[in-house]
């Protein structure tokens, strides 16, 4: 399965992991959107189902062991080369996710992080560190998820 310059659109999972009303981000460690600020999460693999791939991916990415709450967003991620060429596309389901229990070595209430896979940096993320815009420059589409699913949260509580 060629994941630049695809056949067909791929399916991603994306997680936006709520703990203590904080968000769980990575900074992806290959393309798209290498070196940005993101939800964990990636491709698909062949007989997962979605809430097993986007367990999976949390797990790889970040150490963490989560469970899909809901799905929060389907979207397109379709990015063209400067030829226009479909270099990636992708179709993302975004779950929110709760942590699985607290692992071994965290503080009160903190899940330790581990950036692992295709992730370069693993960070619990407030509100207002995400608006400031300094360090987690979001794409808007993403914050737009992020709110969305932190509104869910809120009524599940």
């Amino acid at each position: 399965m060629r994941r630049e310059y695809p056949q067909a659109p791929l399916v991603g999972v994306g997680a936006v992991v709520v703990n203590r009303g904080r968000v769980l981000l990575a900074r992806r460690g290959h393309e798209p959107l290498k070196g940005e600020w993101s939800l964990p999460g990636g491709a698909l693999e062949l007989g997962e189902t979605l809430e097993q791939g986007i367990a999976r991916e949390v797990r790889e990415e970040c150490g963490l062991a989560v469970v899909p709450q809901a799905v929060v967003e389907v979207l397109d991620r379709i990015v063209r080369d400067e030829d226009g060429r479909v270099r990636f596309h992708y179709v993302l389901v975004d779950f929110l996710c709760r942590v699985d229990g607290i692992p071994a070595g965290a503080g009160p209430g903190e899940p330790a992080l581990i950036a692992a896979s295709d992730c370069l940096e693993a960070s619990w993320v407030t509100r207002e560190e995400m608006n400031a815009g300094q360090k987690f420059q979001l794409e808007p589409r993403t914050v737009a998820v992020i709110e969305k699913a932190l509104r869910l949260a809120k009524t599940r509580e």
